[in-house]
């Protein structure tokens, strides 16, 4: 009688070392994710329980919050899905990626955050408009030099310029040519993700427990 191997199953703590902090969310290993945002050499880590992404040195529970809070305040946010289709497809040229961060946020991070200081998630509500500017975004950034280059010239998007000018003309160019074609391709991709829980940009609201 043949007997049936079991994988073993590894847990994430497994993986906790001075190369791999606990996530400010959830307290699990952060593991490598990027080289480094645009225009940066830090390099990004990401928790495979909650998603949280860590630029840099992680900080703790208070720093990630007062982050969090940046993006709206301490009762409703707006944040660019890190658990959204549009970060798994563009990865390092995902539109979420913006010089200056820190953190980026995903539900599930914001959720176990937030429930630090006795707060839950009251509703989370896809932001359709944002979050199909987000995926274009993305989709032109996977064939420009520069990133966010489109949302920059249109004052919606911090942008990070390619090095060279001769880069940065064939952006400009790419990034008139290529708009009709990704807003095409952007729209039944960005439907589909929101109406699955994964679109690009998600509105939270707070409450007290």
């Amino acid at each position: 009688m043949s007997s049936a191997r079991h994988t073993p199953v590894v847990p994430l703590e497994a993986g906790a070392g001075p190369e791999n902090p606990p996530c400010p969310a959830c307290g699990e290993p952060l593991f490598g994710w990027l080289a480094g945002l645009p225009g940066s050499e830090e390099p990004v880590r990401r928790c495979e329980s909650c998603g949280l992404g860590v630029v840099g040195e992680g900080g703790g529970v208070e720093e990630a919050l007062a982050a969090l809070d940046r993006l709206g305040g301490r009762e409703a946010v707006r944040i660019a899905n890190r658990n959204g289709v549009a970060c798994a497809l563009g990865n390092a040229g995902w539109a979420g990626l913006e010089p200056g961060l820190h953190y980026l946020f995903s539900v599930e991070s914001a959720r176990r955050l937030a429930a630090h200081r006795d707060q839950v998630v009251k509703r989370a509500r896809w932001a359709p408009g944002a979050g199909l500017a987000a995926m274009w975004q993305t989709l032109l950034n996977s064939v420009t030099f520069g990133h966010n280059v489109a949302l920059g010239a249109l004052g919606t998007g911090r942008a990070v310029k390619a090095k060279h000018p001769w880069q940065r003309s064939i952006d400009a160019v790419v990034s008139v040519i290529g708009a009709i074609p990704a807003l095409v391709i952007a729209l039944p991709i960005e439907l589909v993700a929101g109406i699955g829980g994964r679109g690009a940009v998600v509105s939270l609201k707070f409450e007290l427990l």
